[in-house]
């Protein structure tokens, strides 16, 4: 089994940054594609964003172009999201995500391990 924990979550005001992580740990058996999804409440889980195996590769969703950055450690397993120019919008949950296909992809289907999530709230 694979599980990832977010650290990070909290609350910011607009136009703030935060830092999230995901720690992986337990049975890695290859290289793994990562993502960034996210919910709002009364809303669908959106993408963010998501990073290839090794890191070469990156994919935004638009509402977050620019603003957020995507990148991981593997050596210490761990998967990164800097979000800059916080938005009241960007409020949800966030969660990670892990994928061992070898495609790097925007589906939420795809990813076969989850966090719990960890709620960001940017509020003045």
């Amino acid at each position: 089994q694979v599980q990832l924990v977010e650290f990070g979550g909290g609350l910011v005001q607009p136009g703030g940054s935060l830092r999230l992580s995901c720690l992986v740990s337990g049975r890695i058996v290859s290289r793994y594609s990562m993502a960034w999804f996210r919910q709002a409440p009364g809303k669908e889980r959106e993408f963010v964003c998501a990073i290839s195996r090794i890191g070469t590769s990156t994919y935004y969703a638009d509402s977050v172009k620019g603003r957020f950055t995507i990148s991981r450690d593997n050596d210490k397993n761990t998967l990164y999201l800097q979000m800059n120019s916080l938005k009241p919008e960007d409020t949800a949950v966030y969660s990670c995500a892990l994928d061992f296909g070898v495609l790097t992809t925007r589906a939420a289907n795809e990813y076969e391990y989850w966090g719990q999530g960890t709620q960001v709230t940017v509020s003045s």
